[in-house]
């Protein structure tokens, strides 16, 4: 038996927040705010933005870790920020997460129909997201009531490390029986998440818009005048060149014309993994 790369996208593996709801990643990003300011250590929404992707748990210690946060923590309670501290602010965050997801649940304009075509073209429909699986039975439930059902969902806390590791990518590859990592791609609004997908070996693609690095409901992103809109497109690319995404796209919509794109890449014998 010989090997023989693949010629066609077998499988895309979707974020949830950012990606196919909550258009901005508005959910994760005010209950951090709301979590720390219960400890009265306050936290501008730009800054947790920040650590966005990972799991809940690491994107609180990354927080903890930043100077000026760290700085007010200790200002607050006399000591820097230790693991206990972080899981304290974690058991207080994960409460108000659950009793506000439904506020950000709302599918991305034009989501379900891109991910319609894309079942139509023989994709599977993979999924993994930074929540914790107690979080993620809300928002899959409350996706499904808006017509959203993935063939497959990975929580971060159902495998050994989230993201960046590949952990959550690879275990979308097993459950939906992919032959190929190299026919999967990987789609997220993160740094890290893009990162989960280089490591898998999947081709990447990195959404500028909907997502956590602009950071504006569809109504916000919608209104940006085009000069505007032009830089802002700029500075994300900017802040998504270290992960070496093999494709930029303002939101999912755009993906069908990737999905052709890596079609062609594949037929004529490329791989993600040398890009």
């Amino acid at each position: 038996m010989n090997y023989s790369n693949p010629n066609k996208t077998q499988a895309v593996i979707l974020d949830w927040a950012g990606t196919v709801v909550d258009f901005g990643s508005f959910a994760p990003t005010q209950i951090f705010v709301e979590a720390f300011a219960e400890f009265d250590v306050q936290v501008s929404i730009e800054e947790a933005r920040g650590p966005m992707g990972m799991g809940k748990w690491d994107h609180i210690r990354a927080l903890c870790d930043v100077p000026a946060i760290s700085a007010r923590y200790r200002q607050a309670f006399g000591r820097l920020p230790t693991d206990e501290d972080v899981t304290a602010i974690y058991n207080r965050f994960m409460p108000l997460q659950i009793d506000k997801i439904a506020t950000h649940s709302a599918l991305i304009p034009g989501a379900l129909d891109t991910i319609k075509r894309l079942r139509e073209q023989g994709l599977k429909i993979g999924s993994c997201s930074g929540y914790p699986s107690v979080v993620m039975q809300k928002v899959v439930q409350l996706a499904a009531q808006n017509g959203y059902v993935a063939d497959h969902v990975v929580a971060t806390d159902e495998v050994p490390n989230g993201r960046p590791w590949p952990a959550q990518a690879l275990a979308n590859v097993i459950a939906l029986g992919i032959e190929d990592v190299a026919a999967c791609v990987k789609v997220d609004d993160t740094v890290p998440g893009i990162l989960e997908g280089r490591r898998a070996g999947m081709w990447t693609v990195a959404l500028v818009c909907s997502g956590n690095a602009l950071g504006l409901t569809y109504e916000g992103y919608r209104a940006l005048d085009t000069e505007t809109l032009a830089g802002e497109r700029q500075r994300i690319h900017a802040l998504f060149e270290g992960s070496r995404p093999h494709y930029l796209i303002d939101t999912l919509n755009d993906l069908p014309q990737v999905i052709a794109d890596i079609d062609r890449r594949l037929a004529a014998g490329e791989m993600p993994q040398g890009v």
